[in-house]
C-alpha cells in the first residue's frame, strides 16, 4: 500500500523516522540515477564522518584499594609510578567519543588521473538543520567549498523544521515561488551565477529535477516523487507510523492539517475490511 499522501509524507519528518528514510532516500537515488546515466558516468554514496565529544559521567562499580598496612618488600626503581592512596577518592569523568555517518551520492566519472567528483547530491537531516549541531557546521563549510569548486550541487529538503541551509535564503525563493514546504536546489559550477529551485507544497507530488553532468554532456533527471515512492514501499513506514495528525512533527497549520485529515479518511474509507 502507498503512502497516504501524493508528495512528501508529513509523518516521516519526525526525528524518530527521518533518519530511517534518509538512508532510503540516498540508497534508491544512487539507483535511480545509475540506470539513466550515460557512459562512463556512475553514482556512489559516500560519508562525511566527524565525532561528536560528549560528556557522561561514569561512576566506577568496583574499587581496588591496598591496606596502608601493607608495604612493598624492595624500593621501587627511580621514575617507576607509584599509587597513592588519598582521603579523598575521585569520580571518574569519561568523554566517551560518538563517531557519527552522513550519506550522500556523488556522480563521477574516469579520468586519467583516476575519478571526478561531477556532482554531489546532498539530501538535508535534521543534524543539518539543526543550529549548533557539528553536523551543521561540517555542512555548511562543505557547502562553501562545493562553491568554490568545479563541482555541482544539489541540495533536497524535505524538512519543513529546523533551519533554512540551503544556497539561497528560504526568503529570496519565496520571493519568486511563493509560500513552499519542500524543496530541491541545484547550482551548476558553469553558471555560477544562478540557482535553480524545484518548490513544492505538501499537496503536490515531489518535483523531477534535472541532475547537471559536465558541461555539454547535458543533465539526468531525478524522479524525487518516484524515489520516494519507493523508499516507501520497500520501508517498514505502514506498520511503523501512527496515523495521528497529533504525531506529526513538526505541526501543521490548520488549513493542512484539515487536508491531512481528509487524505486520512478517504485512504480508511478505501481499505478493504478486515475479515
Amino acid at each position: 500500500m502507498p503512502s497516504p499522501f501524493p508528495g512528501m509524507d508529513p509523518f516521516l519528518e519526525h526525528p524518530d523516522f527521518f533518519p530511517n528514510l534518509h538512508d532510503s532516500l540516498i540508497t534508491h537515488s544512487s539507483e535511480f540515477l545509475q540506470a539513466r546515466l550515460p557512459e562512463p558516468y556512475f553514482a556512489v554514496t559516500s560519508q562525511r564522518l566527524w565525532v561528536e565529544t560528549t560528556e557522561r559521567r561514569i561512576e566506577p562499580d568496583v574499587d581496588v584499594l591496598v591496606s596502608k598496612s601493607v608495604v612493598p618488600r624492595e624500593p621501587r626503581s627511580a621514575g617507576a609510578g607509584v599509587a597513592v592512596l588519598t582521603r579523598s577518592q575521585p569520580v571518574v569523568i569519561s568523554i566517551p567519543h560518538d563517531e557519527r555517518r552522513e550519506t550522500l551520492v556523488e556522480i563521477r566519472t574516469k579520468t586519467d588521473r583516476g575519478e571526478r567528483i561531477v556532482t554531489t547530491i546532498e539530501i538535508l537531516s535534521w543534524t543539518n538543520k539543526t543550529p549548533g549541531e557539528k553536523g551543521r557546521d561540517l555542512y555548511i563549510k562543505k557547502q562553501q567549498e562545493l562553491l568554490d569548486a568545479p563541482i555541482h550541487l544539489v541540495e533536497i529538503d524535505l524538512l519543513r523544521g529546523g533551519e533554512h541551509t540551503t544556497l539561497l535564503s528560504r526568503r529570496r525563493i519565496q520571493r519568486r515561488v511563493g509560500r513552499f514546504d519542500y524543496h530541491a536546489s541545484v547550482h551548476r559550477f558553469d553558471k555560477w551565477v544562478d540557482c535553480f529551485v524545484y518548490a513544492t507544497r505538501l499537496q503536490e507530488p515531489l518535483p523531477e529535477i534535472a541532475v547537471p553532468l559536465l558541461p555539454g554532456d547535458g543533465d539526468v533527471p531525478l524522479d524525487l516523487q518516484a524515489v520516494f515512492d519507493r523508499c516507501y514501499d520497500a520501508g517498514p513506514y505502514r506498520r511503523r507510523v501512527r496515523y495521528d495528525p497529533s504525531f506529526i512533527v513538526p505541526p501543521l497549520d490548520s488549513d493542512q492539517l484539515e487536508w491531512v485529515k481528509q487524505r486520512l479518511k478517504e485512504r480508511s474509507a478505501a481499505a478493504p475490511a478486515s475479515s
